[in-house]
């Protein structure tokens, strides 16, 4: 079995300070690697990188359109956000559309990462509520779709229809039967695969035509809204938004907690998976960074790419220290 190799590395001046170890691969649309770094067979829990395939059964279902959602309430299923007005107030939005309040979420209150309501509550003395929770959008999601199936209140259940048919669509859409299962941290399940199966369903989704069948129909509609609202899928500074951004909508990618990352590149027909041994987003980041410029698809010059792949560590008095590097293995051909 392969091992982990080393896809990030933190230089400080001449030495080498620190190693993110790791698994990668690109897959094709026949689901056959295309490239891969480490062990494309890892079981791994893909945690919120998988959020386009828990939103798919929502517009597979009809429930999407007999809501009337938009594009930003797709992008906001599919989304790990800040917590900004921008999200919060279309999730409450999309709520009282449903018929229901904010009690009808499942998903637990979360302390916001967005900077500025972050301090209005704390300001105010007041308590995050779950619309403030990164998942609130895929949560709503599961309640118009809850709605449609005429599920009872506890959709998070794994045994409910809810999640029942979310599960069919990631083991199809991912070409394996699940090893099991987790339960997140916004309460939902969360199905194991390997990490070529989790690329193999982002191969998936960036190959899908218009003119495909309903689950096809359902992946275009899915990464346009995600391309077309790249803020509402992470928010301000995050690297899904600012990549994203950075690639003018040609390519949609999904980070999920400790440390995995996915892409879809509908024009080179692939899909990509990321795994960080140790967890680290700093690790994830630069390896999805660093496999996106050598795909072609990111200029390695770009500023948001600078951010996050060949990153100057800085200290307190902004001395320039070293930076975050992609390992040799990531950048040579």
């Amino acid at each position: 079995m392969a091992q982990a190799e080393v896809l990030a590395e933190i230089w400080r001046g001449d030495f080498l300070e620190s190693q993110h170890l790791g698994h990668a691969v690109v897959v094709d649309g026949a689901g056959q690697v295309v490239e891969s770094w480490g062990n494309p067979e890892k079981i791994i829990l893909p945690r919120s990188s998988c959020k386009i395939i828990q939103a798919m059964p929502l517009l597979e279902s009809g429930a999407a359109d007999k809501a009337g959602l938009r594009d930003d309430q797709l992008a906001l299923a599919c989304a790990s956000h800040n917590g900004a007005a921008i999200h919060t107030e279309r999730v409450e939005s999309w709520l009282a559309d449903l018929g229901l309040s904010e009690d009808a979420l499942r998903c637990g209150p979360q302390m916001p990462n967005d900077p500025e309501a972050k301090k209005a509550l704390t300001c105010s003395d007041t308590s995050p509520g779950q619309r403030h929770n990164n998942c609130s959008g895929k949560h709503a999601g599961f309640l118009t779709l809850n709605a449609h199936l005429g599920g009872g209140a506890e959709y998070i259940d794994p045994d409910h229809p809810v999640q029942k048919i979310v599960r069919a669509a990631f083991e199809d859409m991912t070409g394996m039967d699940s090893p099991g299962f987790v339960i997140d941290g916004c309460s939902a399940p969360n199905f194991a695969t390997s990490l070529q199966g989790l690329a193999r369903a982002m191969a998936f989704v960036a190959n899908a035509g218009t003119g495909g069948n309903a689950r096809e129909k359902a992946a275009v509609r899915l990464r346009e809204a995600m391309a077309t609202y790249p803020e509402l899928v992470a928010g301000e500074g995050r690297a899904c938004t600012e990549l994203m951004r950075a690639m003018e909508g040609r390519v949609m990618i999904k980070t999920g907690a400790e440390a995995v990352f996915v892409a879809m590149l509908p024009g080179l027909g692939l899909g990509v998976a990321v795994k960080i041994d140790d967890g680290s987003h700093r690790g994830s980041e630069a390896t999805i960074a660093a496999i996106l410029v050598r795909l072609g698809v990111l200029d390695a010059n770009h500023p948001a790419t600078r951010k996050f792949l060949g990153t100057p560590i800085t200290n307190w008095r902004g001395i320039h220290c070293g930076e975050i590097r992609a390992s040799a293995g990531l950048i040579e051909h």
